[in-house]
């Protein structure tokens, strides 16, 4: 069954899958034999595989940017075949599509009222082959649903409805205070090696109105600042605001996670501390 509408939504697409195998293309041809009207996004292929902290992340990051409506299909699903469901979230304005192994935390975190969003299980078999695999849901289950969601089927057509308490959340890391010192945690490293901690609103004014701030890290003490990669110093690691608005750490023309040499789960568990910036931006 097809379903034409000439107001499709726009189909945004995140997985681990990578460029190499055919995955993410077998899912774009499910979704336009079911909405070929849809517009289709590729937001990303190279989260990191299994990596759902960092999926949620690049998420979070971006979904506010679609218009109203967008849909989003996000599937890293180390969890694939086990007792973890699908679901479909409406929330924001947009509706996300996926596991529900903690994806959409950043999401969830963001709401204001609770009530403003919905959730379903994916299970109505109407909609979904008969024939699933138990490894590809990505192609069984996830992307038929983005497509009848965006040829107009209601969301709760898809399946019964799921209280949104009850999805399963990441714990997303806080920044906190130890005496006068501001104790932070990585949340991503992006492409190009920049480190970014979960110093975000004024906490992150405050570092850079501060008139020396120390960031110590792996054995490193991180006291330069710029606004641009280009103010940075060439030879040293400084501190910058990144578009999410949080502080990052970055190296000119370079990596800083590898000037640091230390892996991303080595840095989940080096303390990040920060001297100098003013207490009276705790949060």
């Amino acid at each position: 069954m097809t379903v034409t509408s000439s107001t499709t939504p726009l189909i945004a697409i995140l997985t681990d899958f990578g460029a190499a195998d055919g995955y993410t293309g077998v899912m774009k041809g499910v979704i336009l034999g079911i909405a070929p009207g849809a517009s289709l996004v590729d937001l990303t292929h190279e989260i990191p595989p299994q990596d759902v902290r960092a999926a949620a992340w690049v998420l979070h990051t971006a979904w506010h940017y679609f218009p109203q409506e967008s849909i989003f299909l996000c599937v890293v699903d180390p969890g694939v075949g086990s007792e973890r469901h699908p679901i479909a979230l409406q929330a924001g304005g947009r509706t996300f599509v996926g596991p529900d192994n903690g994806l959409f935390s950043y999401v969830l975190a963001a709401l204001t009222n609770p009530t403003d969003a919905r959730a379903v299980l994916l299970e109505n078999p109407r909609y979904f082959p008969a024939e699933r695999s138990a490894t590809f849901h990505g192609r069984d289950i996830f992307a038929p649903a983005a497509a009848w969601l965006a040829a107009g089927v209601a969301l709760n057509d898809l399946g019964p409805s799921r209280p949104v308490e009850s999805l399963v959340r990441l714990e997303l890391p806080q920044p906190t205070w130890r005496g006068d010192t501001l104790v932070a945690h990585r949340v991503h490293t992006d492409h190009f090696g920049n480190i970014l901690t979960d110093i975000t609103g004024d906490l992150a004014q405050a570092v850079f109105a501060a008139p020396i701030v120390t960031l110590t890290l792996g054995g490193h003490a991180i006291t330069a600042r710029a606004r641009t990669f280009a103010e940075g110093p060439p030879d040293a690691l400084f501190l910058f605001r990144d578009s999410s608005g949080n502080v990052a750490i970055a190296r000119r023309n370079g990596s800083a996670l590898a000037a640091l040499a230390l892996s991303n789960a080595q840095l989940d568990e080096e303390p990040i501390t920060l001297t100098g910036v003013v207490a009276d931006h705790r949060e």
